[in-house]
C-alpha cells in the first residue's frame, strides 16, 4: 500500500541568530508513514524532532528542507495546507472566541455555512469531552480543557494526518496522563493518522504504534520500533505491563547511546 507520508533522504541546516554559525540539524532522514498510523518521535533535546514535524507541515523558517522532500499521497508538499492539522505546545486559541467557535474558526474560513460547521464540530465537542464547556472562553479554562479544545479544532477539518508537537509539555503530570488516555480513545474513533513529537519516552511508548528514534544533533534515524501493545490502553495497566517496561527501556537505552 503506497505510504502516506513519505520522506526521502531529507537534511535541513541553518544558521544560528546569535552565532551566525551553520548548523546541521537533521540527515538523511528517509521514512514512511502508513494510513492510519501513530507515529512518536523521540531522541535527545536538540536532536531536530520540532525541525522534522515543522517541515512536514511546511511552516517557514524550517521549511523548505536543504534536500530532500516530503510527499503526502504521492504529491510533493510545497507549504502549509488544510489536510495537515497541527497542534502546538502552546495552545494559540482566539481569546475573543468561545469553545465552539475556536473549534469552527477553520471551518468559518473555509466558508463553511453556518448550520454545517455546528453540525461538524459538535461530533468533536462530543468527542473532547467539552459540552459543557462550549460557550467559555479560553480564560475560563484550565490548560487541559485548551489543549482538548485545540485538537478537536485541527480535527474538525478532517485533516489526513494530525501533527502534535508537544502538546502535553505544559501541563501537571495528572492532566497529561488524562489527556494521553483522551488522545488514544480519540484516535480509535476517528482514525486520524498521527505524528507526535515528544520527549517523554514513556509518552511514546502509551501513545504509538511506531516509534522513531533520533539520533543527537545532527538528528538521524536510530530506529524504527513497532510497539504491538494491545488496545484500548489506560494508564493503570501501562504501569504493570512487563512489555510496555521493556519497551521504554529499550528506547531509553537508544536515546542515551
Amino acid at each position: 500500500m503506497p505510504a502516506l507520508i513519505e520522506l526521502g533522504d531529507l537534511t535541513k541546516n541553518f544558521r544560528e541568530d546569535i552565532t551566525q554559525k551553520e548548523v546541521l540539524a537533521l540527515k538523511d532522514i528517509s521514512m514512511e508513514v502508513q494510513e492510519g498510523d501513530f507515529v512518536c518521535i523521540v531522541g535527545p533535546s536538540g536532536c531536530g524532532k520540532t525541525t522534522l514535524l515543522h517541515i512536514i507541515a511546511g511552516l517557514k523558517p524550517y521549511f523548505p528542507p536543504n534536500r530532500g522532500a516530503v510527499y503526502l499521497e504521492g504529491r510533493k508538499i510545497k507549504g502549509p495546507g488544510a489536510e495537515r492539522g497541527v497542534v502546538f505546545q502552546e495552545y494559540a486559541l482566539l481569546p475573543w472566541r468561545n469553545v465552539q467557535d475556536n473549534i469552527e474558526f477553520g471551518l468559518k474560513l473555509q466558508g463553511i455555512p453556518p448550520q454545517e460547521r455546528a453540525s461538524r464540530s459538535e461530533y468533536f465537542i462530543n468527542l473532547g469531552g467539552l459540552q459543557e464547556f462550549r460557550e467559555k472562553f479560553p480564560h475560563q479554562l484550565s490548560g487541559g480543557m485548551k489543549q482538548r479544545v485545540a485538537v478537536a479544532r485541527a480535527l474538525v477539518n478532517n485533516p489526513k494526518v494530525l501533527l502534535m508537537d508537544e502538546p502535553f509539555a505544559a501541563v501537571d503530570a495528572q492532566t497529561r496522563m488524562t489527556l494521553q488516555e483522551e488522545l488514544n480513545r480519540i484516535y480509535e474513533l476517528a482514525k486520524t493518522t498521527i505524528l507526535f513529537v515528544t520527549h517523554s519516552v514513556e509518552e511514546a511508548v502509551f501513545l504509538a504504534n511506531r516509534i522513531v528514534v533520533l539520533s543527537c544533533r545532527p538528528g538521524m534515524i536510530l530506529d524504527n520500533i513497532s510497539v504491538d501493545i494491545p488496545r484500548p490502553r489506560s494508564w493503570a495497566k501501562a504501569i504493570h505491563d512487563p512489555e510496555f517496561q521493556d519497551l521504554v527501556s529499550r528506547v531509553l537505552s537508544l536515546i542515551r547511546t
